[in-house]
């Protein structure tokens, strides 16, 4: 095996490495930061999430609705409803990727 080949490989196992731990943060920051609202199975089902009409992002309709890039900004800036803060910003708190992956987490939800 040449150099190039061993370091093309190295290269491509570190992606896939990195690519499964940003994976992995996301059920973890959903747990940390979303399911006191949204409950662990994305239902809105706390007492919380009831307070403030969290969505069931288990529900098809919802998830139909519910675009990529609109949840990326609600995550990013969080969510105002009659000028209270409903949801709060995540983007001083959450990288980029981590925000992209909390979305794709929350598509897991769908039955």
């Amino acid at each position: 095996m040449s150099i190039k080949q061993t370091l093309l490989l190295v290269a491509a196992s570190w992606l896939v490495a990195v690519t499964n731990l940003c994976a992995a943060d996301a059920p973890a920051n959903w747990s940390k930061n979303c399911a006191s609202c949204h409950a662990m199975d994305g239902s809105g089902s706390t007492r919380m999430g009831r307070q403030v009409g969290a969505k069931d992002y288990r529900d098809a309709k919802v998830q139909a609705e519910m675009k990529d890039d609109a949840a990326l900004k609600a995550l990013k800036d969080g969510i105002q409803a009659k000028g209270k803060e409903v949801m709060k910003p995540f983007k001083d708190k959450l990288t980029e990727d981590e925000l992209k992956a909390l979305v794709a987490h929350m598509r897991t939800f769908k039955k």
